[in-house]
């Protein structure tokens, strides 16, 4: 993954283009329903370009990423990272010209949803739900909603454009050949006016259509009802509720119709029955999502235990990986939130995760603490981590500057006598040197600390077995 400093510059310039008027209203919008997902700095960095577009207009004038950063009082890595989420959740579109060392872009920012697409998206309104809880989700929509009245019960009685306007044929509607000028737009002109928003692309990667439709040779599905639409919310569910090509095609024969198409809604209420049915849950989060397979190193058949424990992580979910540290019992709220919270933010891949979990939970007395989760986590999506090994790696090469931050707040305890607590990490993190053990303590100290120690080791090993 390119660093922030290989892709812009300082002193790059860029424009800022508006997909049609975005008006105060979408401001709400942006601010209710897509802050609580992409954080307050995405907000800001959206809402800082659409400033520098004057009102009613679509372009605004050249600026300079080092003007943004002083505007934002933020680093132009933070930049980058706010202007991928934004990206990523359909809200900002970048261009891209390179001129010699310097490069300019276009940033052209798109309309959010509406609330009624984001509320039936089916992925994004789930999401909201998971981050703001029911209380807050009920009062969201209670906002963009408003009360209804059917009009079944009356006549329409407008009247039609030939009812009220005539056309005087008696005088001549004959143009000259300059009227025909006067009436077009000019070259590299556009029309001020109002787009409509798009939904979340780019999923279709994430699932393998191939291996779907090879599974429906035998079927009655023609390829013809795998619409472009029908193909996007297959992809997103699959990504949403972890569906694999099988299971899919056992749904997607359950909701095609006598005309042989396929009802998305249908298709999206019974991907919501499986997902509770195989987990006994009423939501999807992102805890529950596993590394996506394109980010798998450990494809060929494990031999070492770390390369078994590699393949684990690979594919079992954060969700999953702390129910397996705590020896079956459920996480609690607070742990899932502080998962949830460093997979959104930071962007952590699900395998990633898993070992930050594993590293934090056996070097903490089987504790998360929310602080050095996301010092750690910030850190690991800094470096791009993505895959399992890599993110081994670096906890390997980097073990005493953690061990460093888990220490800075803890409070020093006086006294002359201290007992100096033996550290315990995952099997596949080497200490290259161990750590001194204080002569003043006590042989029974050291016979506990053993003892849990090798408790923990062999409830670590009961799970990697398996993988």
């Amino acid at each position: 993954m390119q660093k922030h400093w290989q892709q812009i510059l300082p002193i790059d310039r860029y424009e800022v283009c508006t997909n049609g008027l975005i008006h105060s209203y979408d401001r709400k919008v942006l601010a209710l329903l897509y802050q609580p997902l992409i954080g307050p700095l995405c907000f800001s960095l959206y809402l800082t370009l659409l400033s520098e577009v004057e009102d009613n207009r679509l372009w605004s004038v050249s600026s300079s990423h080092h003007a943004l950063m002083s505007t934002m009082a933020v680093n132009l890595r933070e930049i980058f990272e706010a202007r991928t989420k934004l990206e990523g959740i359909g809200l900002l579109k970048s261009w891209k010209r390179k001129e010699g060392e310097e490069s300019s872009f276009i940033y052209e920012l798109v309309p959010p949803l509406s609330p009624e697409a984001f509320f039936t998206d089916g992925m994004l309104n789930i999401y909201l739900y998971k981050k703001v809880g029911k209380i807050q989700y009920a009062k969201l929509k209670k906002t963009f909603s408003d009360h209804y009245i059917p009009h079944d019960q009356y006549q329409d009685v407008t009247k039609s454009f030939h009812e009220v306007f005539v056309s005087d044929h008696t005088e001549s509607l004959y143009l000259p050949d300059d009227a025909a000028e006067d009436l077009s737009l000019e070259e590299e002109k556009q029309f001020i006016t109002r787009s409509s928003a798009e939904d979340i692309s780019g999923f279709e990667g994430y699932f393998d259509f191939d291996l779907l439709y090879s599974g429906l040779k035998d079927s009655f599905i023609p390829k013809k009802a795998f619409t472009p639409k029908v193909r996007d919310t297959i992809a997103k569910l699959s990504f949403l509720y972890g569906i694999d090509s099988l299971n899919m095609k056992n749904l997607l024969l359950d909701v095609i119709d006598s005309s042989d198409e396929i009802d998305v809604e249908e298709l999206r209420k019974r991907a919501r029955d499986w997902y509770q049915l195989e987990y006994n849950v009423q939501l999807p989060s992102l805890s529950s999502h596993i590394q996506p397979p394109q980010l798998h190193t450990q494809s060929a058949e494990a031999r070492t235990p770390e390369e078994k424990h590699i393949k684990y992580l690979e594919n079992v979910s954060p969700r999953q990986r702390l129910i397996d540290l705590s020896g079956g019992a459920e996480p609690s709220r607070s742990d899932l939130q502080i998962i949830e919270d460093i997979l959104l933010n930071q962007q952590l891949t699900p395998g990633v995760a898993n070992v930050l979990i594993e590293y934090v939970m056996m070097r903490s007395d089987m504790k998360l603490t929310k602080a050095y989760v996301e010092k750690i986590a910030g850190h690991w999506a800094r470096k791009g981590i993505k895959t399992v090994k890599e993110a081994m790696e670096l906890a390997k090469s980097e073990h005493r500057q953690y061990q460093s931050w888990a220490n800075e707040k803890k409070t020093k305890k006086i006294g002359a006598k201290k007992a100096i607590r033996t550290e315990i990490v995952p099997d596949w993190l080497k200490e290259e040197e161990a750590a001194p053990v204080n002569s003043e303590t006590t042989s029974n100290d050291i016979n506990d600390i053993e003892e849990r120690k090798r408790k923990l080791e062999e409830k670590l090993k009961k799970y990697q077995n398996r993988g």
